[in-house]
């Protein structure tokens, strides 16, 4: 088996349905399906059991993480992951059938971490120009990122040896940033073209997690070689003084 999916989720009832179904219908088989309770108040827990149990072809495997925080989710869903190659994705995201055979095909060597696109699933117009800029992107910028964490993939032992997913590194929102920049050190990141996806429409406000638009401009302008200032002397400071931790996230006050 080469492939794990890792979602974590907190309180999803109201996407979690979608999202594994679209994680049903892939076309690479075998794969491992790993999902982390992050401590859900809601159904959320046994939408994913009762799920995973008419899966076929995919070995599923359930885990609690009472930590509060994604971060600490992800760090969970991590040290179960065994295979090769890993995928992390949102609980209110939606992947098609040929999410992960894409993301397969285009591990080349050197490449130790292929990313997704977030397009609209209404708009085909909107979702080719979204596809279209991030080619565009990532090819000018190639020691950035130009995704989040709904589309993120890597060679496991990269993304083990780059420190993986803990608190020790990033307590704060932007963690999907933030791990691409250790991760780029390890070696080249890919965005193909057919690798897309289609989050959740409910992030129209992001004002409680995002980044200002000069500390955004910056990012784009700092030299690769200065990316550890950016972040951990730079940025960090700024986002522990807005509140902007992990906790925002898990809360969802930016729905």
């Amino acid at each position: 088996m080469k492939w794990s999916f890792v979602i974590p989720y907190y309180n999803e009832a109201a996407y979690l349905p979608a999202t594994l179904d679209s994680i049903t219908r892939q076309t690479l088989r075998p794969f491992r399906l790993v999902l982390v309770d992050n401590g859900s108040t809601d159904n959320s827990a046994d939408l994913a059991r009762g799920i995973g149990a008419t899966m076929t072809g995919i070995e599923v495997t359930h885990l609690s993480e009472e930590r509060p925080g994604k971060i600490h989710a992800l760090e969970c869903g991590l040290a179960a992951v065994a295979t090769p190659f890993v995928a992390f994705g949102d609980a209110d995201t939606v992947y098609p059938p040929h999410y992960l055979a894409t993301a397969d095909a285009a591990y080349a060597p050197g490449v130790v971490a292929v990313m997704g696109t977030d397009v609209p699933g209404n708009d085909e117009a909107a979702a080719l120009r979204k596809r279209r800029h991030v080619r565009i992107a990532s090819r000018l910028w190639p020691k950035q990122t130009h995704t989040g964490g709904y589309g993120q993939t890597f060679r496991t032992d990269a993304l083990r040896a780059a420190g993986g997913y803990s608190e020790r590194w990033w307590r704060y929102v932007l963690e999907d940033h933030e791990i691409m920049q250790r991760i780029v050190k390890q070696g080249r990141v890919a965005y193909p073209f057919d690798l897309w996806c289609v989050p959740s429409d409910r992030r129209s406000d992001r004002s409680a997690v995002n980044w200002t638009l000069a500390e955004r401009l910056l990012y784009h302008f700092t030299p690769a070689a200065t990316k550890d200032w950016y972040f951990y002397r730079f940025l960090a400071p700024r986002l522990s003084a807005r509140r902007m931790d992990n906790l925002n996230l898990r809360e969802k006050t930016w729905l």
